[in-house]
């Protein structure tokens, strides 16, 4: 069962307009909108609503304030001692917890646009990485942090980071930690356009509408077929493709593209 509204923690914001764009809000600015494990669960079983409804045609992934996207997880009930040492538990933990929303943003039928907002470190990150569209402040900034703590990356950050900017770059930048500003970003494939921070709101909901007006099947079938590329040979990704193209004809979006482009008319998809 999904969260309904008044289940949802106050912690998340979660809205979806008429236009079919669900925004996601990560809503704690007093605490760098870090991420608790309710939190955590809610935007999973978000993130899965918006791929069982028809209605959802694409979900904006945001931080409240100025200042912050998500400073990471929030670990002041975590506990320590010896529980942080038992055999298994902290694999456990990561699989669990941080992994499991990761995939949640990678496996969300919809298209998920991050709006960075503000600063994103740690697992903050690879939220906004793991997004298919990456719109970011030019006064944000990205921060690898966890080296800095003595701590080796998780939250699918090597897997993310890799097939983003290459083993070398993933390297520098889980090695040092250090604060990448926004055109930085860009400039590594990270972030998909920077723009002014009082833009970048409008900026999202453009895209959001954009692709909210688009073929949701098509896609949807689309960012399967990315997300799938490097994980396989070419005879896979190829059968995958053809797999995917005749899913898609059977939506109605992709009869309908088809007759628009016959009566030489604009097509009206309805995301089905």
């Amino acid at each position: 069962m999904w969260p309904l509204p008044d289940q949802i923690p106050t912690g998340v914001g979660w809205e979806v307009g008429a236009d079919g764009v669900a925004w996601l809000t990560l809503n704690r600015p007093a605490a760098g909108n870090a991420i608790t494990g309710d939190q955590r669960e809610t935007l999973i079983a978000l993130l899965g609503e918006a791929s069982a409804d028809q209605d959802i045609r694409v979900v904006v992934l945001t931080g409240a304030g100025q200042r912050h996207f998500c400073t990471g997880a929030d670990l002041s009930g975590s506990p320590g001692g010896s529980d942080a040492t038992t055999p298994g538990s902290v694999a456990r933990a990561v699989a669990n917890g941080a992994q499991r929303l990761i995939s949640a943003v990678l496996d969300c039928e919809k298209p998920v646009i991050a709006s960075v907002n503000g600063t994103a470190a740690g697992i903050g990150c690879h939220l906004a990485f793991a997004c298919d569209l990456v719109l970011a402040a030019d006064s944000a900034k990205f921060v690898e942090v966890f080296v800095r703590r003595g701590l080796v990356v998780d939250g699918g950050g090597a897997y993310l980071l890799t097939r983003l900017v290459g083993p070398q770059r993933a390297k520098e930048l889980i090695f040092f930690g250090d604060d990448v500003a926004a055109v930085d970003a860009q400039r590594l494939g990270l972030v998909n356009r920077v723009v002014a921070a009082g833009k970048l709101a409008a900026t999202a909901a453009d895209w959001a509408a954009r692709l909210a007006a688009g073929p949701t099947v098509a896609l949807s079938l689309g960012k399967r077929l990315v997300n799938r590329a490097l994980d396989g040979d070419r005879a896979t990704s190829f059968a995958e493709e053809a797999m995917a193209a005749e899913i898609n004809m059977t939506s109605a979006d992709g009869h309908e593209g088809l007759r628009a482009f016959a009566e030489r008319r604009p097509p009206e998809f309805r995301g089905r």
